[in-house]
């Protein structure tokens, strides 16, 4: 069974730093696609970060420049360093796996069960 965990969440002021991991167990990950999704209070699904299979990254616009997404495949874990936080970056940060798409079309495989980050002003 395909688990994907995700750590590093909690309260952190604005402009502050936080560094989010997801270990996946099951399966390894190494020849696939892994990503970040946020999803705010009353606000939908969003696409953060995806790393492809050979590292090239792609990132939401609101988040480039700020937040860097990062693997270990030996580990078969993703990271997602983030930081000068803003208020607007709390939401509940979900990690995916596998699937197709790279932007707002990244349609994973497997989520992770979320963590919550929350940027105080």
């Amino acid at each position: 069974q395909v688990q994907l965990v995700e750590s590093g969440g909690g309260l952190v002021q604005a402009g502050g730093s936080l560094r989010l991991s997801c270990a996946a167990s099951g399966r390894t990950f190494g020849g696939d696609a892994m990503g970040w999704f946020r999803q705010a209070p009353g606000k939908e699904h969003n696409f953060v970060a995806r790393i492809g299979r050979s590292g090239t990254t792609y990132y939401a616009d609101s988040v480039k420049g700020r937040f860097t997404i990062s693997r270990n495949n030996a580990e078969n874990t993703v990271y997602l360093q983030m930081n000068s936080l803003k208020p607007e970056d709390s939401a509940v940060y979900y990690c995916a796996a596998g699937g197709k798409g790279i932007y707002s079309d990244y349609d994973p495989d497997y989520w992770g069960q979320g963590t919550q980050v929350t940027v105080s002003s």
